[in-house]
């Protein structure tokens, strides 16, 4: 007899959608050690904060966000609610950072500074 519980089915739809959208984000090529064009203008104080957080927290594992010791993040087309998700609950080798580690506010600042940084190396 087979039971299934409702949050459980979510739970799995939600990961599976996940592991599609990355699985498609990561068809591009990356763009390893390519230089960026010129110093990036930070002129939104969102962003200036994100790379501060950026540096504390991401930076050692997504050098420049580009692939370190973990995936390149400046050529992923992922949805701002993705790398949200993928943040505060960990997948494959990154961790979970709870919002202890990482307030909402500061989650907020490092997904602007990524958006920024993946329009200004195009």
């Amino acid at each position: 007899m087979k039971t299934s519980c409702p949050a459980c089915a979510r739970a799995a739809t939600v990961a599976s959608v996940l592991l599609a959208v990355l699985a498609l984000s990561s068809c591009g090529s990356a763009r390893r050690s390519e230089p960026v064009t010129g110093p990036m203008k930070m002129e939104e104080e969102s962003v200036r904060r994100g790379k501060l957080l950026y540096d504390a927290h991401c930076y050692k594992c997504h050098v420049q966000g580009e692939g370190g010791m973990a995936p390149a993040l400046n050529d992923k087309p992922l949805p701002r609610f993705l790398m949200h998700f993928q943040s505060r609950h960990g997948l494959g080798a990154m961790p979970a950072f709870s919002e202890k580690e990482i307030s909402d506010r500061e989650l907020e600042d490092i997904l602007n500074y990524l958006v920024a940084l993946r329009r200004h190396g195009k």
